[in-house]
């Protein structure tokens, strides 16, 4: 292997990110097509690699957020079919069209314009019709017989799919994710009486397929946090999960200098930090500009030395100081570990995002374009 010669980098374990697409690949069995997201920047794991990934493993579709999104990954060579879940705004139409992206459509008046564009270019343009079933956010909330009227209208844009996205599907104390299942099958069942019968419904991401929640995923699910290794946890009397994966991305940082503090010694902005024995301290080459979090300061923890080791002091832009007074033996140039395993010792996204009082996506998402990607 080359040595890895970064001040601050991931390492991403293509085995691995094979390893968790197929453990959801086994776990909805045959008949239902897995679409892996691989949306900002596929959490930061890197999105042309990640898709290159994923289609050599046998994914046919990938989904991303928005037109930019799916244009970078045409532009490398990507082939499979790209759904861009986020809205499309006027501009991107042109692009939308011209690299084959397939859209979900956001409301009727939405769908009546895209009709109109594939009337124009004299072709069918394939959509996935967005139903806002809970959630809130974007999809269409018409009555299922006036969407299904409003469908039937078109007469050169394609239905291809009908998808619904989870507002609390986590939350087994909650009766929200079944109403939502309930209002998309009111859908479903209007679009069949209107004689429409798309080729895909999906209605799910990690959480419903780790669990098992059948009933919610139709012939498509959209697994994004379990490709990359992680299921958030269940609240409540939660079924036994059905899906193992494991991270595949460790983040490193090497040390820059060492020093001796004598007790009482001040550390960072704000003197957040004062020794309160004799400490060696190390300075990491990382910050927030890289993603290691400001909320982190004088409470978060790397692994050095194969030892959870404290942050002392304030977080800064570029620099993190951390205590490796129990390490003797590391000194400037080597590593440590910021987000990964040491032996015995992890620190996973989940882990971080509790001490920073925030989400295991928010971490993984919040890794800086800086920050090197190398793929192992």
């Amino acid at each position: 292997m080359v040595p890895i010669t970064c001040r601050c980098w991931v390492e991403v374990s293509r085995r691995q990110l094979a390893g968790n697409y197929h453990a959801v690949r086994a776990a909805v069995g045959p008949g239902i097509e897995v679409m892996p997201v691989v949306k900002a920047d596929a959490y930061r794991h890197g999105a042309v690699e990640v898709a290159r990934i994923l289609t050599q493993e046998g994914a046919h579709w990938l989904a991303v957020s928005n037109v930019e999104e799916g244009v970078t990954l045409r532009q490398a060579g990507i082939a499979a079919h790209i759904f861009v879940m986020g809205d499309f705004l006027p501009f991107e139409r042109p692009a939308l069209i011209d690299y084959e992206l397939t859209p979900a459509i956001q409301s009727v008046a939405q769908l009546a314009d895209y009709d109109r564009m594939a009337a124009a270019l004299d072709r069918p343009l394939n959509y996935h019709l967005s139903i806002d079933t809970g959630m809130g956010r974007l999809g269409v909330r018409e009555e299922p017989s006036a969407l299904a009227h409003s469908v039937s209208a078109c007469r050169s844009a394609r239905l291809q799919g009908l998808m619904t996205h989870f507002a609390s599907a986590a939350n087994f104390e909650s009766s929200q994710t079944g109403d939502q299942v309930a209002r998309f099958e009111a859908v479903q069942e209007a679009f069949r009486a209107a004689g429409l019968s798309p080729r895909y419904f999906h209605l799910s991401s990690t959480i419903p397929v780790a669990y098992g929640l059948r009933q919610a995923w139709g012939n498509m699910v959209r697994p994004g946090h379990a490709i990359y290794g992680y299921v958030s946890p269940a609240r409540g009397a939660a079924p036994a999960p059905l899906l193992q994966v494991r991270p595949a991305l460790t983040w490193k940082a090497r040390i820059l200098e060492v020093k001796d503090l004598p007790v009482g010694a001040h550390v960072g902005y704000g003197a957040m930090f004062t020794a309160e024995r004799p400490t060696r301290m190390a300075v990491i080459a990382v910050g927030y500009a890289d993603g290691m979090m400001h909320r982190l300061s004088n409470k978060g923890k790397v692994i050095a030395g194969g030892k959870l080791v404290p942050i002392l002091g304030a977080v800064s832009m570029d620099l993190t100081s951390i205590d490796i007074t129990d390490c003797p033996q590391l000194g400037p140039a080597d590593a440590v570990t910021l987000l990964g395993s040491e032996g015995d010792v992890t620190l996973n996204a989940q882990t971080i995002a509790k001490a920073a009082g925030t989400i295991s996506y928010s971490v993984l998402c919040g890794i800086g374009q800086r920050v090197k990607r190398v793929y192992v």
